[in-house]
């Protein structure tokens, strides 16, 4: 379990992240999402002891990290795949791990099998594609076989195969009753695998819940609507404040629910086909909610 207390950090004049409180819980894949700039890798770090804390206090299974003599059988963890030793190779670089570790010498020929790489195990990291590299970082992080495990945007450079491979592994390491955190920008894939979010913005808290529950707080929910009397339903849901967008018989109606869009169909005696509300998605929810933490906007410089 990973307990965050009232976290700050602060670099001169800049709170990189302020008064942060939450858990990451055992048996769960926990996501950790934040616009860029919001603080989720200078957090990570602080968690690791990489950096330390302005205030307050985060501890790993009832400890801070730096306490353990051996943080690999605690915490495994990948946070840049790029930060290693480029004219080792593979095995070699594990090997160094598993001695500083005190980790024997199996576990790496069986945590090089489980992530693909035994065939490569030889050859310099130098020569990896990121994918690869991403799958020895994932390696790296297995080696002490923790119960504890945080990935900070493990699925770049990996192709659809790899993605779906981690996922599964995530989904099976907490099902072991491991911690398992995952700072991420692919919605789609932490709509996949995430129990829980922790949602950051400009360094404070948005959320601390369950995935479902997040969803669910975005108001840009959508109905959809089949009827014959598509222009004339519009007319009358556009007057009352909602967006629509038609598309043959049907409508896709934001703004109103689907309870309200059928007392209007039925107050103006116009017959409806299908009527459903259509739950929103995490990349929604997450864009409406973190809208105001944005540092870096496309074409628009905040």
């Amino acid at each position: 379990m990973i307990e965050v207390n009232e976290l700050t950090k602060r670099y001169g004049g800049t709170t990189a992240v302020k008064d942060l409180t939450f858990t990451v819980r055992p048996g769960q894949v926990t996501g950790f999402l934040g616009p860029n700039g919001s603080g989720k890798s200078t957090t990570l770090r602080m968690i690791l002891g990489l950096h330390q804390p302005t205030s307050g206090t985060v501890t790993v299974d009832g400890r801070p990290f730096r306490d353990r003599p051996r943080g690999l059988r605690q915490v495994g963890s990948l946070l840049d795949a790029h930060e290693v030793h480029g004219g080792r190779g593979a095995a070699a670089q594990l090997h160094a791990l598993a001695r500083g570790n005190r980790i024997p010498r199996g576990r790496v020929d069986a945590v090089l099998g489980e992530v693909g790489l035994t065939e490569v195990a030889g050859r310099r990291i130098g020569g990896f594609s990121l994918g690869m590299k991403q799958r020895l970082g994932i390696a790296s992080a297995l080696l002490g076989d923790p119960p504890v495990l945080l990935f900070d945007e493990p699925l770049n450079g990996l192709d659809p195969e790899g993605v779906r491979w981690v996922r599964g592994l995530f989904r099976r390491l907490a099902a072991e009753g491991r911690t398992v955190f995952v700072s991420s920008h692919l919605m789609s894939e932490m709509e996949h695998t995430a129990d829980a979010l922790i949602v950051i913005g400009g360094g404070e808290l948005i959320a601390a819940e369950g995935l479902t529950e997040f969803s669910a707080r975005g108001t840009r929910q959508s109905v959809t609507v089949g009827t014959p009397a598509v222009t004339a339903l519009g007319d009358l849901l556009t007057a009352e404040g909602a967006t629509v967008h038609a598309d043959g018989d049907r409508l896709t109606v934001t703004g109103l629910t689907a309870n309200r869009v059928g007392e209007i169909a039925l107050a103006h005696r116009l017959p409806l086909h299908h009527l459903s509300a259509d739950s929103a998605s995490l990349e929604e929810a997450f864009m409406e909610l973190t809208a105001d933490s944005v540092q870096y906007l496309a074409g628009e410089p905040r």
